[in-house]
């Protein structure tokens, strides 16, 4: 059995997610994207920021979630109901108003579920920020 390959690359899985999310248009690109592995930038803007001067937890649980969402599509194809079925995220260290760098991983793909990681940087950081685990149901071909 060979190593896995991308079904999608970079331009296709952004046209997708802009196409079915299209919230996120313009807020996220792609630094690498590479079988199982994926390296995003999410933009940050006022709405992003809390009290204290810093990036809001919702903001980079979304970035985990769109990172993970963005290698498994690039590793599965465009599959609309694949879904988040379980996520934990631990905040780490205080992030900066900055942009935030995410790298997700796919650590086990099966066929109905993924399971994997996320790690997101505020940009120019040496500290992660926050690490989120993910788990994403994939619906059963027909």
């Amino acid at each position: 059995m060979g190593a896995p390959e991308l079904k999608l690359n970079a331009d296709e899985v952004f046209a997708y997610l802009e196409e079915v999310f299209p919230a996120v248009r313009g807020r996220f690109s792609v630094l690498e994207l590479e079988p199982m592995r994926a390296r995003l930038r999410r933009e940050t803007g006022p709405a992003d920021i809390r009290p204290g001067g810093t990036v809001s937890g919702p903001a980079m649980f979304e970035t985990a979630d769109c990172g993970f969402y963005v290698v498994l599509m690039a590793m599965i194809g465009r599959q609309a109901l694949t879904v988040t079925t379980n996520a934990t995220i631990n905040f780490l260290n205080k992030p900066e108003p900055a942009a935030l760098i995410c790298e997700a991983r796919i650590l086990k793909l099966g066929k109905l579920l993924a399971t994997g990681d996320a790690t997101i940087w505020s940009e120019g950081g040496a500290r992660p920020v926050a690490h989120a685990t993910l788990t994403y149901a994939i619906p059963p071909a027909r």
